[in-house]
């Protein structure tokens, strides 16, 4: 039997990292991804002033909530002082894509746009991994039913019908 894939768990630091672009480590928490603006500014290839004018341009219009998209993490600097430093998560990431003007945002655009257009159209998004993992499942399962069968003879259909009662 194959191995169980590890999920993504509450907290747990994610690595990406594209082709063209460079190695970036996300937060998952809350049901969303989190980045800080220095993390942003690298994933569209911009400088962080860039980030923070965008983000300040988005609460400032009413395009996000503050309070829902941004949260608030104390960490120990290097000179061992408690810094507090702003995380966004993925509404507010995906609205300074669409604000950025880099080579990279643009990529990120055309990603999102085709993404939503499929998801509008189809009237659903598959997340391959998450198929491909459940397909995983779903095999180990029928390999231990199989086993289960072989193992117990005739008495394996009596006990999975009691076990559906």
């Amino acid at each position: 039997m194959r191995k169980k894939q590890p999920g993504i768990k509450k907290g747990e630091v994610v690595i990406y990292k594209s082709p063209q672009g460079p190695k970036i480590q996300v937060r998952l928490e809350k049901g969303s991804v989190w980045m800080d603006a220095h993390l942003i500014a690298k994933a569209f290839d911009v400088n962080r002033p860039a980030i923070v004018k965008h983000i300040e341009n988005i609460y400032k219009t009413g395009e996000l909530d503050r309070k829902s998209t941004c949260s608030i993490l104390e960490q120990v600097a290097t000179d061992g002082k408690i810094r507090k430093m702003n995380l966004y998560n993925l509404d507010a990431i995906i609205s300074i894509g669409y604000r950025v003007n880099s080579k990279r945002a643009t990529q990120f655009r055309i990603w999102a746009t085709k993404t939503l257009k499929e998801h509008l159209i189809e009237g659903y998004t598959l997340n391959k991994k998450r198929l491909l993992q459940a397909q995983d499942k779903f095999k180990e399962l029928q390999e231990a039913i199989s086993f289960l069968r072989e193992k117990s003879g005739s008495n394996f259909q009596y006990y999975v019908a009691c076990y559906a009662l």
